[in-house]
């Protein structure tokens, strides 16, 4: 797939922090992408099914059903177990990327995102997919 054409993209941004997921959804919309917002795991589950997004960015700390939990179902799911999903949290430890790539997640960004960088870590990430 081409991954440069954001303009292509649906996004599903969740996350529990408005201001990161209006960051998150701002950057993403400025580039064309069409951009579907949640505040929890199962906002995300619930808009996987409705929309078929192309990348899902998934915060790790949330109430209701967490994106360490959000990502086991994903997986579980034959339907978008091969779906790519990007965790977004506030810990930027090397071992914490480890920890979610170990549990299924396809990239890691750090918070607070950082504009320059936001998509090409993004981009970045789903390039893996290819190769």
């Amino acid at each position: 797939m081409n991954w440069d054409d954001v303009s292509t993209w649906t996004v599903v941004v969740v996350d529990d922090d408005l201001e990161h997921l209006e960051i998150a959804d701002q950057i993403c919309t400025l580039f064309g992408a069409t951009v579907h917002r949640g505040h929890n795991g199962e906002d995300a589950l619930r808009l996987i099914a409705e929309v078929n997004p192309t990348v899902v960015l998934l915060d790790l700390a949330m109430p209701i059903l967490d994106g360490w939990e959000t990502i086991q179902r994903i997986r579980a799911d034959q339907t978008t177990a091969d779906l790519p999903v990007i965790a977004l949290t506030a810990h930027g430890m090397p071992q914490d990327a480890r920890k979610a790539i170990k549990a299924g997640f396809n990239g890691y960004i750090t918070k607070p995102f950082a504009f320059e960088t936001f998509l090409r870590e993004i981009k970045s990430s789903l390039r893996k997919l290819d190769q």
